[in-house]
């Protein structure tokens, strides 16, 4: 990966979240320059403490909803050095979309077209966008569509995926309208691991809906198991098939995508799916991360849920071909990153970072540079 020439300044909306707090710290390392806008609704400040123990460099940071374009303005106001836009804020919870839809709405959507007006009005043209696998729905439904090629037509089943793709369909539009604009769309599969310091992971507020922050709480002794839903699945084990993706290498696309939109020959909007192109099963992911630890965990099993499937892999030779990246970290390693940072932060940000994570991570990099 080329260090940015002339350093880029990049905005991060939803910068303090989960991937977005990997993708400020990979941009930095990258040496671009990087303000961070965050609501601080479902992440914590201590995340910008902890990239800047990480790399040395502490990104701008702002209190700012996205849904506030006032306030998004005096961003852009006082970073006239802005020159492009990754877009990262957003409610993201599946379970939570079908309770309160019409905020998923109001945030997802609206925050996306707000956003967008703002960077036309201080003359922004560059954004990569946070989109999702859900996009998909149910991909099983068509012939030879797995693992999931981004040909694959879109068809969302709950509002959380709904608010992605109109966002996908808004910044493609955006894009047209304006001539000499760029945009990536970004289709992530399942993010998980954490930073191989152990400085650095995932802090979801109250109950996490994904199967490896869970394991994560069952390792510590926060939750006594978890549910395999639905065993009768067509795989090895009967468990359905997810693709995990480390959530490093996930951040480097950003920076993958980020570099295809500064150069002036890419003027239009692409959709690029980041995963690893490996299937894992539940059981598969319940004994890597039970390695990890060192011990079984216990688990319960369930009937399946409601819209689950079988399988929903990538298919990322689009990302390999064309912006040169594929993930290079493995599923062992996202748990053992996931398990040093659950088991020495149990109470995520709500703690003081272990000074010797630090300086094992500092020993080791010294040695690499």
């Amino acid at each position: 990966m080329h260090m940015a020439t002339p350093k880029e300044t990049v905005l991060i909306t939803g910068g303090t979240g989960y991937i977005g707090s990997f993708t400020s710290l990979e941009l930095l390392v990258a040496g671009y320059n990087v303000v961070i806008v965050d609501n601080l609704y479902n992440s914590s400040e201590e995340t910008v403490n902890r990239i800047e123990l990480i790399c040395g460099t502490r990104p701008a940071f702002h209190k700012v909803d996205v849904t506030d374009s006032e306030a998004l303005e005096r961003v852009f106001k006082a970073h006239p050095e802005i020159s492009s836009v990754i877009h990262f804020a957003a409610l993201k919870s599946v379970g939570e979309s079908t309770e309160i839809p019409a905020e998923y709405y109001r945030i997802n959507v609206g925050g996306t077209a707000q956003l967008l007006s703002v960077m036309k009005k201080y003359n922004v043209d560059k954004i990569v966008f946070s989109s999702s696998a859900t996009v998909y729905g149910d991909a099983t439904r068509y012939p030879d569509m797995i693992p999931i090629p981004e040909t694959c037509p879109l068809g969302p089943t709950n509002p959380y995926g709904r608010t992605k793709w109109f966002n996908e369909m808004i910044i493609e539009d955006h894009v047209k309208a304006n001539p000499g604009s760029a945009a990536a769309l970004l289709r992530y599969f399942n993010p998980c691991g954490a930073h191989p310091s152990g400085l650095l992971g995932e802090d979801p507020q109250g109950v996490p809906y994904n199967l490896l922050p869970l394991l994560g709480q069952v390792a510590v002794g926060k939750r006594p198991k978890i549910q395999v839903y639905g065993t009768d699945y067509d795989s090895h084990d009967g468990t359905a098939i997810r693709d995990y993706i480390h959530v490093v290498d996930l951040a480097q696309g950003h920076i993958a995508a980020l570099e295809k939109l500064y150069d002036p020959s890419f003027q239009t909007c692409k959709a690029w799916n980041l995963g690893s192109g490996r299937g894992s099963t539940v059981f598969d992911i319940l004994r890597a991360f039970s390695k990890a630890v060192g011990r079984e965990l216990p688990y319960e099993l369930a009937p399946r849920r409601a819209g689950d499937v079988l399988d929903l892999t990538a298919k990322p030779d689009l990302a390999r071909q064309e912006l040169n990246w594929y993930t290079k970290k493995t599923l062992e390693e996202a748990c053992e990153d996931l398990w040093r940072w659950v088991k020495n932060n149990p109470s995520g940000y709500r703690e003081e970072y272990k000074q010797e994570l630090l300086d094992e991570w500092k020993a080791k990099t010294t040695v690499r540079d």
